[in-house]
């Protein structure tokens, strides 16, 4: 039975994955087919010195070189889009992996089966990782094969690293989605909730360098954890992937927990 849910969830997702994929490699097109026109243009570095720090601070982090491959992918892709995306995808899915089965009328049907409550919400959980999972992979290989046409010059460990990183980001956050959903058995309330707390993380990881009060809470921000080590340019940093993993793991606790204990509106 464990099995057979995560396929049939996976079957049932198989046509969001497929345009997701196709979104995700169309980004990645049209930021590679960009990135010569900002390589090869001397006056962009200066340019971007001229917009206030405060602005470049919340769309773009802290660019260290915009015409290399490092600085221009994380200041387009990785500090914003690619994350908001991960947590759009991962945040949709945990939402509706118990809340909409329980307002469209179908969970009595998968609990009809000998398979416990707990064990349900980890089956949704488990294909949630593999579908955000292979839309951060689908990302990296077009990405990748960018490069080399393109020679940007990275080095595709490090960008898996920072896909992989981006990937524990939204599983995060689509784990808090899916807490929500079972304690209150309401989609809208999840996909509220989650995307709140993504919205509130990210600005306070990105406004805490610049606000004295507000530094020593930057580490309370998942996106601290997913971005400030920079993976494109260091490699994954094992602590800091640690706490996205270890965030997920409580929430997902809280899942079963609260789930095996509810009453359904079934």
């Amino acid at each position: 039975m464990l099995c057979n849910v995560i396929l049939k969830t996976l079957r049932d997702r198989r046509r969001s994955l497929l345009f997701w994929g196709l979104g995700m490699v169309a980004l990645a097109v049209i930021m590679v087919a960009f990135f010569p026109v900002i390589r090869d243009a001397p006056f962009v570095s200066e340019y971007l010195e001229s917009f206030p720090e405060e602005f470049m601070a919340l769309f773009a982090g802290e660019i260290t070189d915009y015409t290399s491959g490092e600085g221009f992918l994380n200041g387009e892709l990785f500090f914003l889009m690619y994350p908001l995306l991960m947590l759009i995808y991962a945040i949709g899915f945990g939402s509706g992996a118990i809340a909409s089965e329980e307002e469209k009328g179908t969970l009595d049907l998968l609990l009809s089966n000998p398979l416990n409550r707990w064990q349900l919400v980890l089956d949704k959980f488990i294909a949630m990782v593999i579908c955000t999972l292979l839309v951060a992979a689908v990302f990296w290989a077009a990405l990748a094969i960018g490069n080399v046409v393109v020679d940007m010059g990275l080095n595709l460990a490090r960008l898996a690293a920072v896909c992989f990183s981006g990937f524990l980001l939204g599983i995060t956050f689509g784990s808090i989605a899916l807490a929500v959903g079972c304690a209150r058995g309401k989609h809208g309330l999840s996909i509220g909730a989650g995307g709140a707390l993504g919205v509130y993380a990210y600005l306070l990881n990105a406004l805490a360098p610049l606000i004295g009060w507000l530094e020593p809470f930057q580490v309370a921000s998942p996106f601290y954890y997913y971005i400030d080590a920079n993976p494109l340019k260091n490699g994954l940093d094992p602590v800091h992937a640690s706490v996205l993993i270890g965030l997920t793991a409580i929430f997902l606790v809280i899942s079963m927990v609260t789930f095996e204990r509810r009453d359904l509106a079934v």
